[in-house]
């Protein structure tokens, strides 16, 4: 046509993704609840990262936090009870396209589930695993879970726990080949997302607990630690997170740590009279188990059996 170029295209843009395009269905956690927040800081780092909603999946078990593959305009696997990492661990093994985001509670990960959350760490396979740790068993109503403190009564012991509550911290920090292990509260935004972005962006399991207010059952857990900021310690390093100076003075005790020390790590971890918040610990260097697991998931079917059969006539008489 006259007065047109010859070599004319049409620009296809890129896909770019809003938060409405990881929006599932409308959350149905009560009000106050800090799921909300945690969802939201994950709708936000999966947008910031442009990940294809299709090519992404949240996987859970069993309780209040694992309704959040409910929530997400992505792939999802509401598992059994504490059953969400070797589902997560399978995902990633045979799709390793895959991003894979898991969400459990003190509940599901810490009691029926504390052996795949072992196992899970040791393999370090590339996947974000955010705990709701609320301290109690929210789902079927207040009964004491592994990190219910002592002096908060429950249905199954209306005195208060028996026992002391477990430290995941100090759990995660001893298990073999642990490559990220963070803490945060839901509650302060600006920390919660540098956080989960950047156990996101790390290769390997980036493990964070989130202490995360009920304000059902156990109001007085999350409510202590918000009118008593000093029993809280902030992280701060130049590989940690950054943070803006008004989100720093909302945390008056500071203390330098080297993500890159494990001793301190679980040094820190192990103080109970007080609260640490950021990046505890983190080995870039940690292999990962779906680096491995990979190995002949191009070969087709015919090669597979062909492989078999060969390694079936070793043993033929």
């Amino acid at each position: 046509m006259f007065g047109m170029k010859g070599d004319w295209s049409l620009e296809v843009k890129d896909r770019y993704f809003t938060l409405d395009d990881y929006c599932g269905a409308e959350p149905r956690w009560c009000t106050g609840c800090g799921d909300h927040g945690i969802l939201a800081a994950v709708h936000r780092v999966c947008r910031d990262a442009q990940l294809e909603p299709e090519k992404t999946v949240a996987v859970s078990g069993i309780g209040c936090s694992s309704r959040l593959p409910h929530y997400m305009n992505t792939y999802g696997f509401h598992g059994l009870h504490g059953r969400a990492l070797p589902v997560a661990c399978g995902i990633k093994s045979r799709r390793p396209d895959l991003d894979v985001w898991v969400a459990t509670g003190d509940g599901d990960c810490f009691s029926i589930g504390a052996a795949h959350w072992i196992h899970a760490m040791r393999y370090n396979m590339d996947m974000t695993m955010l705990v709701f740790d609320n301290g109690i068993y929210g789902l079927t109503k207040k009964q004491t879970s592994p990190t219910t403190p002592l002096d908060v009564p429950t249905n199954t012991h209306p005195s208060g726990s028996l026992l002391p509550p477990l430290n995941p911290l100090t759990v995660t920090l001893g298990i073999t080949n642990v490559s990220f292990v963070a803490q945060i509260v839901d509650w302060n935004a600006q920390l919660r997302h540098q956080v989960i972005k950047m156990a996101h962006e790390h290769k390997g399991t980036g493990f964070v607990r989130i202490i995360q207010r009920c304000p059902v059952y156990v109001e007085a857990i999350g409510k202590s630690l918000q009118d008593e900021p000093a029993r809280m310690q902030l992280l701060t390093h130049e590989d940690g997170v950054q943070l803006d100076d008004s989100v720093l003075k909302l945390f008056p005790n500071h203390a330098e740590h080297d993500p890159g020390d494990l001793p301190a790590a679980l040094r820190i971890a192990a103080d109970n009279s007080i609260l640490p918040l950021g990046i505890l610990y983190r080995n870039r260097d940690a292999p990962c188990y779906d680096d491995i697991s990979v190995a002949g998931l191009e070969m087709s079917v015919q090669e597979k059996l062909a492989g078999l059969n060969e390694a079936f006539d070793h043993f033929a008489i």
